[in-house]
């Protein structure tokens, strides 16, 4: 009789201990990775980006890089950078409605590199694939 109460208690404790571990999993594996983003904080249009490399695989750590220019002909600046998840995706929040011109934002990683332009005055709200290819020697970072 003892040892099958204890042969029991075994199995019980080993059927939790595998569903412990496989709802674990799963838990883990259904949680998405956050995406890394970065505000300029002057307006209310954002911009999402998928970098993949040339096989459309993602691209993770690459930087991704836009010059702002705003106000009175242009002279005023902001240098927003931010760097893509494992999934190759990175937001960028905050940007203005008002400008003159589309925003040209520039990814990099290694000898990697790719473009994309966003016009936030056509539309405020995007998400855009940059696709990546080796780098010419004549390009600058």
């Amino acid at each position: 009789m003892t040892s099958n109460i204890c042969a029991a208690g075994l199995l019980m404790t080993l059927v939790f201990s595998v569903a412990s571990v496989l709802y674990g999993q799963e838990s883990h594996a259904a949680k998405p990775n956050p995406i890394p983003s970065i505000s300029a904080d002057m307006g209310n249009c954002s911009v999402v980006f998928t970098v993949v490399n040339s096989d459309t695989k993602p691209v993770d750590n690459a930087k991704i890089r836009v010059r702002i220019s705003y106000g009175f002909m242009s002279v005023r600046r902001l240098d927003l950078e931010v760097g893509t998840n494992v999934d190759g995706k990175a937001r960028f929040e905050g940007l203005p409605s008002n400008l003159k011109r589309a925003l040209f934002f520039r990814a990099s990683k290694d000898q990697l590199r790719g473009t994309a332009a966003f016009d936030p005055a056509k539309t405020c709200t995007g998400e855009h694939t940059i696709v990546m290819t080796p780098a010419r020697d004549d390009e600058e970072d």
